[in-house]
């Protein structure tokens, strides 16, 4: 199998790209290094580099025939959305349009798309969030995903596409970018205390979140690409295990070796919300996926990967 894999050079993608190397599937990794790195593109797939909101960088894969498209780049952050929602809609939104356009132009049908749980909103402390739920997002982030989603089966309504959205909820894990401040609720405060320095949380140690460590999240997307019974669904990425984010952050200092680091709230981020974990039984009924990794040892293989990385 040829798989193209849109922002392989990220977090998730490089994970997702590399498994797919690993299990002996051709792969081309396509990113506009935005926020990935080139050096994160694992070795032996291929690489193009292009904006995927430029039509005429689509141009740059024209010898491409990929079997599959896991289209995982894009715009990932809430809070920067707000500062830029045109932005947004062309990282997130217009690269959709183009891109599965463009496949389906080149002989390929299938389509995994990473959305996200930013389409749901504010959530439960008490109730996951399952497909059925209302939408109703609070971010131009999560406008721009669910919007790709519309699209995505509006447009397999009047072609031969083969999509399947999967919500994902909040991955972390070894390799997230502790240099980007605004993106990744695990990495932000991992970076803090792996710097010795207080860690600042923007909102209430009281919020919660559905932790999703990248392999499991990895292994979603191969479930679901393997399936044909997922085509032209909406499927939800998480654990169903809700963690109050002032606990996570008094395990990571801990791991980290610096138990007593301060912790300080300021005010939230705008859009931003209390609670969100989520129900992926669909997921789990439709391919078997279930999540293998607990937060606790997850949280332990990010710090023990930093601590790898990290001279003397």
């Amino acid at each position: 199998m040829h798989a193209l894999v849109t922002g392989g050079a990220g977090f998730i993608g490089s994970h997702l790209a590399l498994r797919l190397l690993g299990d002996g599937h051709r792969v081309t990794v396509v990113d506009n290094l935005s926020t990935g790195y080139r050096g994160q593109v694992p070795a032996g797939a291929d690489f193009v580099y292009a904006d995927l909101g430029n039509p005429l960088h689509l141009h740059r894969l024209d010898e491409l025939r990929p079997d599959v498209v896991f289209h995982l780049g894009g715009q990932s952050s809430g809070w920067i959305s707000m500062d830029a929602p045109l932005g947004d809609l062309e990282d997130n939104l217009r690269s959709t349009i183009l891109l599965a356009d463009w496949a389906l132009a080149h002989g390929c049908r299938r389509f995994l798309y990473a959305s996200s749980e930013s389409v749901y909103g504010e959530g439960s402390k008490e109730r996951p969030f399952t497909e059925t739920t209302l939408p109703r997002p609070l971010t131009y982030y999560g406008c721009s995903k669910l919007a790709a989603e519309h699209y995505l089966r509006v447009k397999a309504d009047n072609s031969p596409l083969q999509h399947t959205c999967l919500r994902l909820f909040t991955v972390y894990g070894p390799g997230q970018d502790l240099a980007n401040m605004r993106q990744g609720i695990v990495s932000i405060y991992l970076a803090y205390a792996a710097k010795g320095e207080p860690v600042v949380v923007k909102g209430s140690l009281d919020r919660t979140r559905d932790l999703v460590f990248v392999d499991d999240a990895v292994a979603a997307f191969i479930a679901a690409a393997a399936e044909p019974r997922t085509i032209g669904l909406e499927l939800n990425v998480a654990t169903g295990v809700s963690t109050r984010l002032g606990d996570l952050i008094r395990e990571m200092v801990a791991a980290v070796g610096v138990p007593d680091l301060p912790v300080h709230p300021e005010a939230g981020t705008p859009g931003d919300v209390l609670h969100s974990f989520g129900d992926a039984s669909r997921l789990t009924a439709l391919t078997g996926w279930k999540p293998v990794v607990s937060a606790s040892e997850g949280l332990r293989r990010a710090v023990a990967r930093y601590r790898r990385s990290t001279p003397g």
